[in-house]
């Protein structure tokens, strides 16, 4: 029994550990707000891997679930879609279209930022160690996820939500978005993936392969970040797409197992673990102490995918032939 959700928690707590403070938002001086995190977060990332296993999505699905999670959490819960002054960022001055009086820079930036590393990355992690693609939890348990997601949301707001109002239109639209999203999962994600190529990279090879694109994602939004608005939009988009096709061209080969799904979400958890290191927390924090917790996520990062890798292949050789 206590085996069965070992998967659960796991995943429950990851996801909010990788989305914020690996990613260098929050101190680790912040744990504490796990409280509303964790629901929000872990509640959403289990709600995803459950209903998309129930159905039988692939990992468009999943995806495309994880896109409509982040749309939630940035039109619904903090509200910097439509801020145009969030986190004192002037959105009108990068690439704004002012008929959804959203910045397209900010929008493709934190949407790809929460369906690649919030959502998809945790799961892709906790289900190679786990080995199964099966749902974890009966109806009950799918119904506490549900229950953990809208408590987070409601919890988060209360603590992050920005002071701007958006007009009911863009409220409308959002709510328009997520539905559309919820609906592309259900058909995209059932759809067969492109052939695949004739031999399978090895999983070093595609955790290069993420950790190269997940890299070059944070680089250009560091480097040129809002200045070239225009230009890193696209080269986001770009790289999400060459990443999403890519992955599922390789997933289709008879060689890809459990090892090359964790190298993938490997790659996007190294990642944030450097630029963790370049990103000033959202909360004061003393230098030395904002240091200490980059390197403590960092190290336990290291650690867990180190633990995973091992463990996966001790599986693998002990398997039989």
């Amino acid at each position: 029994m206590v085996k069965r959700w070992i998967p659960v928690l796991s995943l429950f707590l990851l996801a909010p550990l990788v989305a914020e403070f690996l990613l260098g938002n929050l101190p680790v001086t912040m744990l504490i707000a796990l409280i509303s995190l964790a629901p929000l977060y872990g509640g959403g990332a289990l709600l995803i891997r459950e209903l998309s296993r129930r159905l039988r999505l692939g990992w468009t699905g999943i995806a495309l679930l994880g896109l409509a999670f982040a749309v939630v959490q940035e039109a619904f819960v903090t509200g910097s879609l439509f801020d145009p002054g969030y986190a004192s960022i002037p959105m009108t001055d990068y690439a704004y279209l002012p008929g959804l009086g959203v910045s397209a820079w900010w929008t493709v930036f934190v949407l790809t930022l929460h369906s690649a590393w919030s959502v998809c990355a945790p799961i892709a992690v906790i289900e190679a160690l786990s080995g199964s693609r099966d749902p974890w939890l009966g109806r009950a348990g799918l119904g506490a996820a549900a229950a953990l997601f809208a408590a987070g949301i409601v919890m988060s707001r209360a603590f992050t939500a920005s002071p701007h109002q958006p007009s009911a239109t863009q409220l409308i639209v959002a709510a328009a978005s997520v539905a559309v999203l919820i609906g592309a999962a259900a058909l995209l994600g059932r759809r067969p993936s492109p052939p695949a190529p004739r031999n399978t990279p090895a999983p070093l090879a595609v955790g290069a392969f993420t950790l190269t694109t997940g890299s070059l994602f944070w680089a250009i939004t560091l480097v040129a970040g809002p200045a070239l608005a225009w230009p890193t939009v696209a080269v986001h988009l770009v790289l999400a797409g060459a990443t999403l096709f890519t992955l599922r061209r390789w997933s289709a080969g008879a060689g890809w197992d459990r090892r090359h799904l964790l190298a993938a979400a490997a790659g996007g958890l190294l990642t944030y673990a450097w630029h963790g290191f370049a990103q000033p927390p959202a909360v004061p924090t003393p230098a030395a102490t904002d240091l200490a917790g980059d390197l403590l996520f960092a190290a336990a990062t290291a650690g867990l995918l180190v633990f995973a890798a091992v463990r996966l292949g001790r599986a693998r050789n002990t398997s039989p032939a």
